[in-house]
């Protein structure tokens, strides 16, 4: 299994232009909270849980955010049980209703990713790696501790890694 510093890297070399970062910004957490959404129905009671799919999702990705790194992972945990509770609101709408904005925040968070992989001239990193799926949402979280200034040496880490793997990549696509 690749460490953090190269799920990161790997990812973050999909990811060089400003404008395709910030696009992920807004669209991959409106697709985790629409799959989140999504997911969150059936609901079934088990020990006094309501064990759904969503749940289900979330506990295992939160896993492996806390195998990548311990800080990350109790973040994205904290971050992806705020879905849980957004997901378990839609769920409890009529259904189409419920449909209607999963569906939709889904549609519209991809267009975003793919605006923004438009303007970075290269596919997504999950085209290549379809692990790119569940790091996305790290990715955002650590790119914005990152302009926070926090996790420096994760981020020199990730960096150096970038500059070892970026010229390996297929050149940028001319944009039109």
């Amino acid at each position: 299994m690749k460490n953090v510093v190269e799920q990161l890297a790997n990812y973050a070399c999909y990811h060089r232009d400003g404008k395709n970062i910030a696009t992920h910004f807004v669209g991959i957490p409106l697709i985790v909270i629409a799959i989140v959404a999504l997911l969150s129905r059936p609901a079934f009671e088990f020990a006094g849980i309501d064990l759904t799919p969503a749940l289900i999702v979330v506990a295992l990705a939160v896993i492996y955010y806390l195998f990548l790194d311990l800080a990350l992972g109790i973040v994205m945990g904290a971050l992806l049980y705020g879905t849980l509770i957004l997901g378990s609101w839609f769920a409890s709408m009529e259904t189409v209703m419920w449909l209607t904005y999963g569906i939709g925040l889904f549609v519209v968070g991809w267009v975003f990713q793919f605006v923004g992989h438009f303007f970075e001239g290269r596919k997504p990193a999950f085209v290549d790696d379809i692990v790119g799926l569940a790091i996305g949402p790290l990715f955002v979280v650590a790119e914005a501790l990152f302009m926070l200034g926090l996790r420096k040496r994760l981020y020199q880490d990730v960096e150096h890694l970038v500059a070892v793997k970026l010229p390996q990549m297929p050149p940028i696509k001319a944009k039109a």
